[in-house]
């Protein structure tokens, strides 16, 4: 059900298609500091789903990657757990008008969580604006669609497409996302912000977690934007 990475740091994987393919999409759950549950890119909140939440602790903050990444399900979430904060990526609030929204996420982490959850916004593509996560304790990298890295699990199909995308066996965002970035210097600076956090291993949004190695990989991953800067 979750799979536990470190010692407050937990994964849950369930299946997700696009461009035909089985890409499968990852959320995280992070014990805060306070005890409380910091949820990241949540997934359909089943009822064994809940059961293990509620085993770790208390869901306190529900956090989307960015519009477009990881918001499906929040409303099954506000309506579980009454207490909850609904976190907003820039631009989902006009996408989501159904819900709620306590808090837009930016290029800080609130205090309530900034003792252990870092975030940098990732700026500069056309229509996309994504927020990173860093999760110091283990030093752990969480991504959305900036990240994706399928490997060498995921079935033929998928390989195939993803080595198309130029994001089989690299962190990487699909190749065509490069070519609707907006300011390549702003893009390119949120992504030298991101490999200032000292960290080891890398959640992606879709894909393989890179369990250690991970810097390394996000430096192959981007070198088509770093490489000449």
């Amino acid at each position: 059900m979750l799979r536990q990475l470190d010692d407050r740091l937990w994964t849950y994987e369930e299946p997700l298609r696009s461009v035909g393919v089985e890409l499968g999409r990852i959320m995280t759950v992070i014990r805060l500091s306070s005890g409380g549950l910091f949820v990241q890119s949540p997934a359909e909140l089943t009822s064994r789903l809940r059961a293990a939440l509620d085993e770790l602790g208390e869901v306190r903050f529900v956090a989307p990657a960015s519009k477009l990444h990881g918001h499906l399900y929040m409303e099954q979430y506000a309506a579980a757990y009454p207490d909850v904060e609904l976190l907003a990526a820039p631009g989902l609030p006009a996408r989501r008008s159904d819900l709620a929204f306590d808090h837009l996420l930016g290029d800080a982490p609130d205090p309530r969580w900034a003792t252990d959850v870092d975030q940098v916004a990732v700026v500069g593509h056309r229509w996309l604006e994504e927020i990173a996560f860093f999760h110091p304790p283990s030093r752990t990298l969480i991504l959305g669609d900036v990240g994706f890295h399928i490997g060498q699990t995921s079935p033929l199909p998928t390989r195939l497409v993803a080595r198309a995308l130029r994001i089989y066996r690299r962190v990487s965002p699909p190749i065509e996302f490069r070519y609707t970035i907006a300011n390549e210097e702003s893009f390119r600076r949120s992504i030298r912000r991101v490999l200032a956090w000292d960290f080891d291993r890398v959640i992606p949004g879709h894909g393989e977690i890179v369990e250690t190695g991970g810097k390394r990989a996000v430096l192959e991953g981007y070198d088509w934007l770093l490489a000449d800067a």
